[in-house]
């Protein structure tokens, strides 16, 4: 039997989704990505203006391979794409996009539009989509919504950006500890309205205090008879309301949370946070502080292009002021470089080694810092290692560049100079590294903002002044 005869034999919509899945493979190279060939046929399909082509290529995909779809294709195309592709345009792809691609894409919608569409997502991902419009905008689409998710919607917008009550999901299962185990399972399956997807069920008291969880497996195999309070586990982590969503990424990892209960200031339950919204946070906060250190904005691509200079120009100007502090340590000793000349060809190696090891130590210390593995506690014994770290690197690249210089230019004296600015620098970088993070930590200060900035001078002011300080004072200039 031929394999066309097989398909044949194959049931209507089992053949159906094994095309689906054979378009889907031709859509997709090995690391699921969408392959280049692909998204230029869509491309040229949407220069053709032919819709109906369009629709047959996206619609095999995934929603978050829509989602990325909308991504590859030109911010001019990108309404066209979304008006080809028509109820393929659900609320998991809306709910897959990129911040500013739905923010532009949100913003072409009319409000009651944009509405239906809120109203269709769980609260989080509402949230997520409607936070970044005017104000204007915000309002016009919450008074087409439906009283009872507006209220639900303007409850989480009034918290902070990028705390648990923006993250947390208003649908969850709460039932009272007293209930028994085959009273929970038949209000489980009676109730139509209860989420669609859950892995615990929250146990409150009469005040709507979390007092425990069930998973699920254990409600399934336990018997009927059984009250709630016998086998739900009373050691649960609950996440205050106003916490930034990076303490709660790091509450999530450190307990191996999959789902974990937000409450309000006086105790009660009022949302929950999955293992599912956490991963985004994660994603987000893993390349944010290297975004912030090296001052290049979000870093996204799709984020608008003047958004994008002001951010870096900012900083870019930052260290531009910071360059003129270095330079007028080097303007202090004109006359020692030119009487010998060859200190301005030396000098930048120490600076730019002392810098490239600030940088390092900057990165580390930062990082523990947000993973909570620096704190009061080992801060002392963290500064004596960074200092050791850089004795033994400043020392070895002393020696390094020290023996060559004097070898290369036939003056011991000039390889003892760099190699002890060398020496210098280092511990500077190292104790600069450590030291200034933790400082502005201290004062509430985002280290991973400011700290590249003050580093950055100290390394370079030092490193020039070591070195042709050394210069002067030992008579080689």
């Amino acid at each position: 039997m031929s394999e066309a005869d097989l398909k044949e034999d194959l049931p209507e919509d089992e053949a159906a989704a094994e095309n689906d899945a054979a378009l889907e493979t031709e859509s997709l190279d090995e690391e699921n990505r969408l392959k280049p060939e692909f998204v230029r046929s869509v491309k040229e399909a949407l220069a053709e203006e032919d819709s109906d082509r369009v629709y047959d290529l996206v619609e095999p995909l995934h929603p978050a391979d829509i989602a990325d779809l909308f991504e590859l294709v030109d911010e001019n195309e990108r309404h066209t794409l979304a008006r080809s592709i028509r109820d393929l345009m659900g609320v998991e792809v809306i709910a897959e996009l990129n911040d500013w691609v739905r923010e532009l894409l949100v913003e072409a919608l009319p409000a009651d539009v944009v509405a239906d569409i809120a109203e269709q997502l769980d609260t989080d991902d509402a949230v997520a989509m409607l936070e970044d419009l005017d104000e204007a905008d915000q309002r016009a689409v919450l008074a087409e919504m439906e009283p009872e998710e507006r209220a639900a919607i303007e409850s989480a917008l009034a918290y902070p950006e990028e705390s648990a009550g923006r993250l947390m999901s208003r649908e969850f299962v709460a039932v009272p500890e007293t209930m028994t185990v085959g009273d929970l399972i038949d209000f489980l399956r009676e109730h139509r309205e209860l989420p669609t997807e859950f892995w615990e069920v929250f146990c409150v008291d009469a005040l709507h205090h979390p007092v425990g969880t069930c998973a699920l497996s254990w409600i399934l195999r336990c018997p009927r008879n059984i009250p709630l309070y016998d086998v739900m586990k009373r050691d649960q982590t609950l996440i205050p309301v106003g916490m930034d969503q990076e303490e709660v990424a790091l509450r999530f990892q450190k307990y191996a949370l999959i789902s974990a209960a937000v409450v309000d200031p006086s105790g009660r339950l009022i949302g929950q946070i999955t293992v599912d919204d956490v991963v985004h946070v994660i994603q987000e906060e893993a390349g944010e502080d290297t975004l912030l250190l090296s001052g290049a904005g979000d870093g996204d691509i799709n984020e608008p292009i003047l958004l994008t200079v002001r951010a870096r120009l900012t900083w870019l100007c930052v260290n531009l002021a910071t360059a003129i502090i270095a330079s007028s340590v080097v303007g202090l000793f004109q006359g020692a470089i030119a009487r010998f000349a060859l200190l301005a060809v030396l000098m930048p190696i120490v600076s730019g080694m002392g810098g490239n090891a600030g940088t390092q130590t900057l990165a580390v210390v930062v990082r523990a810092i947000a993973t909570n593995q620096l704190t009061d506690t080992n801060t002392w014994r963290m500064i004596m290692r960074e200092f050791r770290i850089a004795l033994a690197n400043g020392t070895a690249l002393g020696v390094l560049i020290g023996t060559g210089t004097g070898l290369l230019f036939g003056n011991a004296l000039l390889g003892a100079v760099i190699a002890t600015a060398m020496v210098v620098n280092n511990l500077v970088a190292g104790l600069a590294g450590i030291l200034v993070p933790v400082t502005l930590a201290r004062f509430k200060v985002d280290p991973a903002v400011s700290s590249a900035v003050f580093v950055t001078t100290a390394t370079d002011t030092m490193g020039f002044f070591s070195f042709l300080g050394l210069a002067v004072l030992t008579g080689l200039a």
